[in-house]
């Protein structure tokens, strides 16, 4: 063998060596997931470089033993990275000093949360509500442990740009714990399964209506034509309700999307419902009263109003679901009531549910809305109340102001018990479910059974008689059946 074949084959040797115990080694270490790179820290909601905010160094585990052994000597290393949840929930987890929540690392790299029971005050916590009470009953809290890749710590550090103290903790971002559920448990059989299923008959048979309004000719006027709209935003509505009801096969995207198609529809419906009660009430108190089987410019009129406000406000309500923040709220509740979502360095990173700052301007809308119908309602039915002699199209106003009334009063009793569901009583989710499943079968008799000249439409379909299509409408056609 030559020297440089020798010498060549000793270099080999030395670098197998080394390279094996560089491999022994790292295998050996415990891995640590780290939700920013190590020389960052989670500033103010987002990765940032320790350095820029006068901060010496990043975050440093502290292990903890199975039996309560403080500050255990574990060789570890970091993996960078928020966890993988897929469809699972994310949401974070804050520890600081006489915070209800600890985080406990073990020497094998789990992660365990515990939520203090005794130190927690009145208010329900969004994440002590999802584990399972510890097996041993006289221990006072909560627990639940993360496995590697389920989790991520890091230092978390509050500016305090809203007037607060500068607020430094240990954050950690966990996927959701996975509950088993029982289908045949009263709770999740209404929850899960018959509040579904009423969702999609709802679905069914608003369609139904507005497949009715829009299909038969001499029904598309201008009242006809916002009939069709209220019960579209309301089929979208039940439809992103449907997709809200079933969290667990969500992801935190879905939960953003599902809110806004609901409340915009909701609010589109109510803004749309406003436009028919003034319009009604208009009619009534103008001296010449013509109507059309379609009034194209007048509905483009109400369509500026009805989906111009509802833009606005939806606008308004996303601005302030990103970047406002209630008076007095601390980032503890923030994050209790936001789930956590995608990249770390996102300024939309903690939002995925809409805020109830964003909720508020949603629903007080609404709520003017209301008010407002109801001065449309009691005028109207005073003016009603004063004629002696009214013609034929005057009849049709009264019949479309009943059908609006009926209408007004059913979205908005569904409206009332949606919010009292909020109040976190499963008496009051029941009846919110109840009135929801009602909603649908009672728009269906107010719009068509209740109504003999849709009927007979109808009926008219059924027994292949074509209705007539004059230009002057239903009223005018059937001047002389009696079918009003």
């Amino acid at each position: 063998m030559s020297p440089s074949t020798a010498a060549l084959a000793t270099l080999v040797a030395i670098l197998s060596t080394l390279l094996g115990t560089t491999h022994s080694t790292t295998a050996s270490k415990v891995p640590v997931n780290k939700c920013c790179e190590k020389f960052e820290v989670y500033y103010d909601g987002k990765c940032t470089v320790s350095e820029t905010v006068n901060v010496t160094s990043g975050w440093t585990p502290e292990f903890t033993g199975r039996n309560g052994e403080r500050n255990v000597s574990v060789t570890y290393r970091f993996v960078i990275g928020l966890p993988d949840c897929g469809t699972r929930q994310k949401f974070d987890i804050y520890e600081y000093h006489d915070s209800y929540d600890k985080l406990i690392l073990f020497p094998d790299g789990q992660l365990r949360h515990r939520s203090l029971n005794h130190k927690e005050p009145a208010r329900s916590s969004s994440t002590g509500e999802d584990y399972p009470e510890s097996d041993d009953p006289h221990e006072p809290h909560r627990q639940y442990d993360y496995v590697q890749g389920l989790y991520c710590m890091d230092r978390s550090i509050e500016s305090g740009r809203d007037g607060g103290e500068r607020m430094e903790r240990l954050v950690a971002k966990v996927c959701s714990p996975k509950q088993e559920t029982h289908w045949t448990d009263s709770d999740v059989m209404l929850r899960k399964i018959i509040n579904p299923i009423c969702h999609g008959l709802a679905i069914v048979i608003l369609l139904v209506v507005a497949i009715i309004y829009f299909v038969l000719p001499t029904l598309r006027d201008l009242v006809g034509n916002m009939v069709t709209t209220i019960t579209m935003c309301l089929i979208v509505s039940q439809a992103a309700d449907l997709v809200r009801i079933f969290t667990e096969f969500s992801n935190h995207v879905s939960f953003l999307i599902a809110d806004l198609f609901f409340y915009i529809s909701l609010l589109g419906a109510f803004f749309w419902l406003n436009a028919m009660g003034y319009y009604i009430w208009k009619m009534f108190r103008t001296r010449n009263v013509f109507l059309r089987v379609s009034d194209g410019r007048k509905y483009c009129w109400y369509s500026c109003y009805a989906w111009g406000c509802t833009g606005t406000m939806a606008a308004i309500a996303l601005f302030a679901h990103y970047f406002l923040n209630l008076p007095g709220r601390t980032p503890q509740q923030q994050q209790q009531q936001h789930l956590a979502s995608g990249a770390g360095d996102s300024v939309f990173e903690n939002q995925d549910n809409i805020s109830w700052l964003g909720i508020a301007v949603f629903f007080m809308p609404i709520a003017f809305i209301i008010i407002v119908n109801m001065f449309f309602f009691v005028t109207t039915l005073r003016f009603i109340n004063r004629m002696h002699t009214y013609g034929r199209i005057h009849h049709k106003l009264r019949c479309s102001f009943v059908m609006f009334t009926l209408i007004f009063a059913t979205m908005s009793i569904a409206w009332l018990f949606l919010i009292l569901s909020w109040l976190h009583f499963d008496g009051l989710l029941y009846m919110h479910i109840v009135a929801n499943a009602l909603q649908a079968p009672c728009l269906l008799y107010i719009c068509v059974l209740r109504q003999k000249h849709v009927t007979f439409l109808v009926k008219s379909c059924f027994r292949d008689q074509t209705p007539q299509t004059g230009e002057w409408g239903d009223e005018m056609t059937y001047m002389n059946g009696g079918d009003y």
